[in-house]
């Protein structure tokens, strides 16, 4: 081995055990590597960022953004409306809804599917007898099946395109994926729906039925002798920090505000709606001196939208408050007309929302966010794993696919989950769809396909210039449209890609590729491309599938030149072994999106995961060696 061999093999291995520790993201990582690679020369500094510029990289963010101009459309809604069957057994409707998620995630982003579709699998649950974790895990499995179908389906797709183009015969076209990745989806649909739904755990999910915060839910007068008269609810909530109490709501001069402003200063006759643990309620009204004013128990959790009637002003929305309001603001506050602030109690409601992995609410604590201040929501309770955390709210760092459960208008809400990247579990009422719109979003994206998929243009022209006609028509707003790209899936192919290009270069691929080849393969071509497929799905279930297959192409197309095959079967082994993450719920971000909703702990995927992954293998295997032979 020579010295640079040493150096990229010591990067990718450093570089794989932070993706499969998970302390940082991992575009962080797929930085520090680059970086690594330039400063010890593997990769000259002029180059270092050429990967930003690849055409699969180019692929992925307009992908991205035609996915949302279909989901702005309501494309979507109105193919669930119309396709999904709406008084069938069990055995039809997972197949309809599972084969739904496929079919959209294969023209658009998977987990953009998955999050459009989770409150339908949440309704269809219930309609039929079932937790919903028996219809999430079906239909996240679903949605990633059909992701292998197409080459914009997921971007393992696109890198290994990318890899094949870089070989000299141009990368692979918009259905080349299709005869092995449908066959796949096809029988991975057929099997969950029949069988594999009966496999996964019976978990209680947390649902606003089942949270008990309206339990804790007590009126408290402020007296004069109170702590907290002439302090703001800011400063009273700080005297409430030790018991985990929060005031989740205010009634002054008959009026009640829902989550009220932090800067509003409290005084003698207001009543406090106060949300605490019952063995620390009373330590709450002694210290503070607050007069019991009545309990409020709820049977079901919800009936915190008929005690919160009236809800902050519009300016009161976006008013950040760091000092207290002076005395003259208040006192004109207190004589406006009922009309400037009353409500009708319906715009209060609660909801469930889920944080996505790519969500800024990841490792950010309840009291980061400010809540009251710009939204005029309460948290009101959280659950991670079926699991539901009260104490300590305030405190608790939130992870992907915890379930909050928020309080507040219909429309702060829906602000916040915007704002947030969180899935609303609430069934979503259709409206009535701009026809127009609907229309345009349908045709430009199958131009675009077309387009790509008969050669008109390469695949990356024909998407760019599919967005341009989103924007000239309004489907996406411009001001929207670096909203809808993903990031971090963009810093970490671009970053990657140079890394992948120096174990070529340097040699390392061709030097695991021997090992394999010669060491475990015993130099059979059959045997070297099971193990390509089956070590590339293990590191799929630990890490991010890009960059799964960023690091096993180099090596794919290594074996495949020591064995002198055909390369294109073992870049298709990558790009099906990168798409099949069923065995925990940080292989891929669906199997994360359901965590929370579904009750699921990280053992609870393997016992369908694992067939799953079993089954891929039986029925990719002999059609890869048909459809691509060696």
């Amino acid at each position: 081995m020579t010295f640079d061999q040493y150096l990229i093999l010591g990067i990718l291995l450093t570089t794989v055990v932070l993706f499969l520790w998970g302390r940082w993201r991992h575009d962080f990582v797929a930085i520090a590597s680059l970086l690594a690679c330039v400063a010890v020369g593997l990769v000259p500094g002029e180059f270092a960022f050429v990967g930003f510029g690849h055409p699969a990289v180019i692929t992925v963010a307009a992908v991205l953004v035609l996915s949302r101009g279909l989901q702005n459309a309501g494309v979507v809604d109105l193919m669930a409306a119309r396709l999904l069957p709406k008084n069938s057994g069990r055995v039809i409707t997972i197949t309809a809804l599972m084969g739904l998620g496929a079919f959209l995630s294969a023209f658009m982003n998977n987990v953009g599917a998955m999050a459009l579709l989770m409150p339908v699998a949440i309704h269809v649950a219930g309609r039929q007898n079932l937790t919903p974790g028996q219809v999430l895990m079906p239909l996240a499995f679903g949605t990633i099946l059909g992701g292998m179908t197409t080459l914009i389906g997921t971007p393992p797709n696109l890198i290994v395109s990318g890899f094949r183009a870089e070989l000299g015969g141009g990368g692979f076209g918009m259905f080349d994926y299709t005869p092995v990745g449908a066959g796949v989806a096809f029988i991975g649909i057929a099997f969950v729906a029949l069988l594999g739904w009966r496999l996964v755990p019976k978990r209680e999910a947390s649902s606003a039925d089942s949270f008990e915060t309206g339990k804790y839910l007590t009126e408290a007068r402020v007296t004069e002798v109170s702590k907290v008269t002439g302090k703001t609810v800011r400063e009273a909530e700080a005297l409430l920090d030790d018991a985990d109490a929060q005031i989740i709501g205010l009634v002054r001069n008959d009026y009640r505000v829902a989550a009220p402003r932090p800067g509003r200063v409290l005084r003698r006759g207001d009543i406090l709606v106060i949300e605490a643990e019952p063995e620390a309620l009373a330590a709450v009204l002694a210290n503070l001196g607050l007069r019991l004013e009545e309990d409020v128990p709820t049977d079901d959790g919800n009936d915190e939208e008929d005690d919160a009637t009236v809800v902050e002003n519009s300016e009161g929305k976006q008013e950040v408050d760091s000092e207290p309001e002076d005395e003259a603001a208040h006192e004109e506050e207190e004589e406006a007309p009922a009309k400037d602030s009353k409500r009708d109690s319906e715009d209060v409601v609660m909801r469930e929302l889920v944080a996505r992995p790519e969500s800024s609410l990841i490792r950010r604590s309840a009291s980061d966010l400010e809540l009251r201040s710009r939204y005029s929501l309460n948290l009101l309770a959280l659950t991670r794993q079926g699991r539901q955390s009260i104490r300590r709210l305030r405190s608790t760092t939130i992870e992907a696919g915890d379930v909050l459960l928020v309080q507040g208008s219909a429309e702060a809400i829906a602000s916040f989950a915007r704002d947030y990247a969180c899935v609303p579990l609430a069934e979503r009422s259709l409206g009535i769809a701009d026809k127009r719109v609907t229309t345009v979003a349908a045709v430009v994206m199958a131009l675009a396909v077309g387009g790509a998929a008969l050669g008109l243009v390469p695949a990356a022209m024909s998407f760019v210039a599919g967005v341009l006609a989103y924007m000239l028509f309004r489907v996406v707003p411009p001001r929207s449209l670096y909203d809808a790209i993903d990031w971090p899936v963009i810093i970490l192919l671009g970053a990657l890609i140079p890394v992948a290009g120096a174990m070529a270069s340097t040699g390392a691929a061709d030097l695991l590729a021997n090992a394999m080849v010669d060491t475990i393969a015993g130099g059979n071509a059959v045997l070297a491309l099971l193990l390509i497929l089956v070590v590339t799905m293990t590191l799929s279930d630990f890490m991010n599938n890009a960059a799964t297959a960023a690091v096993m192409c180099p090596i794919a197309i290594s074996t495949a030149t020591t064995l002198a095959v055909n390369p294109d079967s073992f870049l298709m082994a990558v790009a099906i072994g990168a798409s099949c993450a069923f065995l925990t719920p940080i292989g891929h971000q669906n199997n994360t999106l359901i965590l929370g909703p579904g009750g699921f702990g990280f053992g609870d995927y393997w016992r369908l995961g694992l067939p799953m992954e079993l089954l891929v293998i039986a029925v990719s295997m002999p059609l890869l060696l048909i459809v691509w032979p060696l």
